[in-house]
């Protein structure tokens, strides 16, 4: 038997071990209702969760570990563990914040409970991103508790408010680039293709929102009385927004090309239903493959809509109506360019002459990953072992910000997506859930990861 293959079969012993500390670990996070948002959560459960991973980081053997405020009033955790001298450093990134529980009827088991239920681990967090904290520290705990110290130099990120997309800790990074410079960055907020298929994510596309307001009375009138010739605002709204779409559901903005195709590993269609859920006999939307609609086109998507809800609803023509717009868009298109052309499209279709108000809200590049490189054949080496099977790679039709300022910050290093976040996970969604297996195996990925890695530069 090779070092190497000790080295794993020591590793994955380790980690399965681990398993019991890590449901333990999850089940504390996901008790922090940390919305980083105030108008949602109170503040204090984000300041709790921050702490809870200072002090977790702290134990499992991390040093200077602490949560910084950052620009937009959240806290990053930071902190090292360092490793031998000349070995290359990795920067281990996650997030504490979580969404909100959007509608917690909806919901089997309690939001901020961890249940168990059909072999997968329930609550808001536990995949997108709690599960990954705790993966990181099931991998740290096994490299200490096998070997006694560290192949790398390992730093940790750890953000407060990716869910919000108010850019805290873009704006830290650079800011601070020495604290959290590394030869190689592990964005760990992503996961596989599905449970038990080793995948890498190489693109992502980037995101624009925009919310338009339509105005057109002084106030709401009765609909009997002036109901026909009164410019109806939630009408016009909603002629406004179908014009962003044609009748196939493609993604319809002028000036956005709508016609790229994927190149990378296919996504049936079979698969996509059942992975997000699509009701039977209801079509999917756009022409081409779920591979090309989902990680190489841009799509529309109507995130929100004011008008008053069915229930309490009276006969009346509203005065105002509003709806937040989000635009996803693949590698090739720049964030703000996008937007531009998002404004510009909606502006020039205004129903009926109506005042309105299309306000800039976010706005994020689309990214690829790092495709080779001693970083990039040390994680494929080491998914291939801890899964048993051949690593692919696909795109993500989800933006990370993030991504773009450290591939500027830090030009030189590799920077590789990955985690426990596989389809029914229900990320963003009711009932979020982890598959633990998922936890186990990427911890030994990475532990793995990080003593090729180290390998290799010892072997230099």
């Amino acid at each position: 038997m090779s070092s190497t293959d000790v080295i794993s079969d020591g590793l994955r012993s380790v980690v399965a071990g681990l398993m019991g500390r890590a449901r333990d670990d999850l089940a504390e996070l996901v008790r922090f209702r940390s919305v980083a948002d105030p108008k949602q959560q109170p503040p204090e459960e984000c300041e709790r969760a921050a702490q809870w991973v200072v002090d977790a980081f702290t134990a499992v053997g991390m040093q200077h570990v602490q949560a910084s405020p950052t620009p937009d009033g959240s806290r990053a955790v930071h902190g090292v563990a360092p490793g031998p001298p000349g070995s290359p450093t990795v920067l281990l990134y996650c997030h504490y914040d979580v969404q909100p529980p959007l509608g917690e009827d909806d919901w089997v088991s309690p939001v901020w409970e961890l249940v168990e239920r059909d072999g997968r681990w329930y609550g808001r967090g536990s995949a997108d991103c709690k599960g990954n904290i705790v993966m990181h520290l099931t991998a740290l705990r096994a490299l200490r508790q096998a070997n006694g110290g560290w192949p790398c130099t390992i730093k940790l990120i750890c953000e407060g408010s990716e869910e919000q997309g108010t850019g805290g800790l873009e704006e830290f990074v650079p800011a601070n680039a020495d604290l959290l410079r590394a030869d190689a960055i592990l964005v760990v907020d992503t996961g596989n293709f599905a449970v038990g298929v080793p995948t890498l994510t190489t693109t992502l596309r980037g995101m624009t929102s925009v919310d338009v307001t339509l105005r057109a009375l002084g106030s709401a009138m009765h609909s009997g009385m002036f109901g026909g010739p009164a410019p109806d605002p939630v009408v016009a709204l909603i002629q406004l927004l179908a014009t962003l779409h044609d009748e196939h559901g493609n993604t319809t903005v002028d000036g956005l090309d709508a016609t790229q195709a994927w190149s990378g590993v296919e996504y049936s269609a079979e698969q996509f239903r059942s992975d997000a859920n699509v009701l039977d006999g209801v079509e999917l939307m756009g022409d081409g493959s779920v591979a090309d609609l989902l990680w190489a086109r841009p799509s529309a998507t109507v995130l929100g809509i004011d008008v008053p809800p069915v229930i309490g609803s009276s006969s009346a023509v509203q005065a105002s109506a509003a709806a937040r717009v989000s635009l996803r868009i693949p590698p090739g298109v720049a964030g703000r360019a996008a937007q531009d052309l998002l404004v510009e499209h909606l502006a020039s279709r205004i129903p009926w002459g109506m005042e309105h108000e299309i306000t800039r809200v976010a706005v994020g590049d689309p990214f690829v990953g790092s495709l080779d490189g001693p970083a990039f054949d040390a994680m494929r080496e080491a998914m291939e072992e801890a899964f048993g099977r051949p690593m692919t790679t696909e795109g993500q039709g989800g933006s990370i910000p993030l991504c773009n300022v450290l591939a500027d910050t830090y030009p030189d290093a590799e920077i590789m997506l990955f985690g426990v976040e596989e389809p029914k996970c229900l990320i963003h969604a009711p009932n979020e859930s982890v598959d633990p297996s998922e936890i186990e195996r990427i911890a030994l990925a990475e532990a793995l990861f990080l003593e090729r890695y180290g390998e290799q530069a010892r072997g230099r």
